[in-house]
């Protein structure tokens, strides 16, 4: 005799591959997509990269050649342009995936919503703070500044742009709904960020002037790691809100 399945049997069965197929998505197939889709976005994701090398530029011929004065507002002139050209590039975080579906399609397949907000973020972080990262070595020959004092701005951009990437995507999520949420994302983030800009360039002045500013850069991976696991939760369930809404 033999023997077949019932309908609630089967019905689990459906919903662990279901449940396995989401997880796969999660884990493997939306990396690698993220990655594809980000790769044929250069020009939006250049746009910030221009910004910072403008301002980095153009600051020293603003400011004058006075050697003593470059290399006093050489750090935050640097940390400033990360942070404009950081917020500048948020702006297409999440409305695409709203506007083309896929954020619905990963919600209709009960996708891990977090997870797919932090490999997004990841990938973003790597196409911009972490660029942007490498280039504040030309603070050396700009600013004038020695290579220990670059050394330690790149450090410090490292431990301390997560902390504002995550930050400026949750205002991104929480305007995503508004017709025009772009103008809203700098006035809601700045002054959250500001801190994180304050205690930065605070740790490099510190080690500068032959201090230890290793406990404010602790202060600030810290925090970025804090960010990291806390604020992609909380960026998917306004996503989610703004997608029901």
């Amino acid at each position: 005799m033999i023997e077949t399945d019932n309908p609630v049997q089967v019905a689990h069965k459906s919903s662990n591959v279901s449940a396995s197929a989401a997880r796969g998505i999660s884990f493997v197939q939306l990396w690698r997509r993220e990655w594809h889709v980000k790769q044929q976005g250069a020009v939006q994701w250049l746009y910030p990269l221009v910004l910072f090398l403008v301002i980095i530029t153009l600051f020293p011929l603003a400011v004058g050649s006075e050697p003593a004065l470059l290399q006093r507002l050489g750090v935050s002139a640097v940390w400033i342009a990360a942070l404009l050209s950081l917020v500048m590039g948020v702006d297409g975080l999440f409305k695409p995936a709203l506007d083309n579906g896929t954020l619905a399609q990963l919600v209709v397949a009960k996708a891990s919503l977090p997870l797919w907000v932090l490999i997004r973020l990841v990938i973003h972080w790597i196409f911009s703070s972490g660029i942007v990262a490498a280039l504040s070595l030309l603070a050396v020959p700009l600013f004038q500044l020695s290579w220990f004092e670059a050394w330690i701005l790149m450090a410090s951009i490292v431990t301390g742009s997560p902390m504002l990437l995550m930050l400026s995507a949750v205002a991104s999520s929480l305007t995503l709904s508004l017709k025009n949420g772009a103008v809203l994302v700098p006035l809601i983030a700045l002054p959250m960020q500001l801190p994180v800009l304050i205690f930065a360039t605070g740790a490099v002045d510190l080690f500068a002037t032959g201090l230890n500013g290793l406990p404010i850069l602790a202060l600030l991976l810290a925090g970025s790691i804090i960010s990291v696991l806390i604020m992609p939760w909380v960026i998917a369930m306004t996503l989610k809100m703004s997608w029901l809404n």
